[in-house]
This record gives structure tokens, C-alpha cells and sequence, in this order.
């Protein structure tokens, strides 16, 4: 059995860089909770999944995701992170500008038997949107 450390990077890299479908499925657990969803939206991995392959992905071309810090804890996994691409996409109603856009991520996963089972994080994407929308 992996690490916790080593299923959060492959993670990042195979299926939020990557859009790996595959990769997604072995990685989420069935009963997986994303503790940091709007309320009332939906917390499930599915929805985890869109977020990154109908808005982050087709609205930041060529997506990379850059691991800074990852601190391991029991079942726990804390990561600081970069997600940039190039927008050529609409992102949460910003139509593409051709700017470079890097979201800077902190986020705590909870890995069992080497699948994600919960996630918080916080992130700057507000400020982003808000710098893209000035042009």
C-alpha cells in the first residue's frame, strides 16, 4: 500500500493535471465527502470530478498542478499548492483572456485504503476572477 503523500500527488497529477477518469475511480472512495462545498451543493466525489472537467480544465489550457509543501499526519494528507494554465476558456462566467492564472491552493485530504475519503480546502480563486474581470 502506497502512502497517503503518494496517493494525494498522483491525485493531483493523474486526474486534476491529467483528467484521468481512471484514475479518478481508483483514487475516490464510494462514500468520499468534500467537507469544503458550497452549502446546499453537492459534496460527493462526482462533483468533485465535474469541478475539474467542465470548469478548471476547459478554461485553462494546458492545467498544470505544482506541489509546494505536503505535511502527513495520520490518515491526513495537507498540501500547498499551484494550479495555472493559460485562460482560453470561460471560468465561472469570465470569458477567456489569453492570461496566464495560477490559484493558489491549501487543502487536507483524508486517505483510507488509498482512496480519498474527505476534503477541505481553501483556495484564492475569488481573487483571480476578480483580477480577470478588470482586464
Amino acid at each position: 500500500m502506497h502512502d497517503a503523500k503518494w496517493v494525494v500527488r498522483r491525485f493531483n497529477e493523474e486526474v486534476i493535471a491529467g483528467g484521468d477518469r481512471a484514475s479518478f475511480e481508483a483514487l475516490m472512495a464510494p462514500d468520499f465527502i468534500n467537507r469544503s462545498a458550497p452549502p446546499g451543493a453537492p459534496n460527493d466525489g462526482e462533483s468533485m470530478w465535474n469541478t475539474f472537467d467542465t470548469v478548471l480544465r476547459p478554461a485553462l489550457e494546458g492545467l498544470t498542478v505544482s506541489i509546494h509543501d505536503q505535511i502527513a499526519e495520520g490518515d491526513k494528507v495537507t498540501t500547498r499548492k499551484t494550479i495555472s494554465g493559460r485562460h482560453t476558456g470561460a471560468l465561472f462566467g469570465v470569458e477567456p483572456t489569453g492570461k496566464l492564472v495560477a490559484i493558489e491552493v491549501i487543502d487536507i485530504v483524508r486517505v483510507r485504503d488509498g482512496r480519498y475519503v474527505e476534503h477541505w480546502g481553501i483556495n484564492n480563486l475569488s481573487s483571480v476572477l476578480a483580477q480577470l474581470r478588470q482586464g
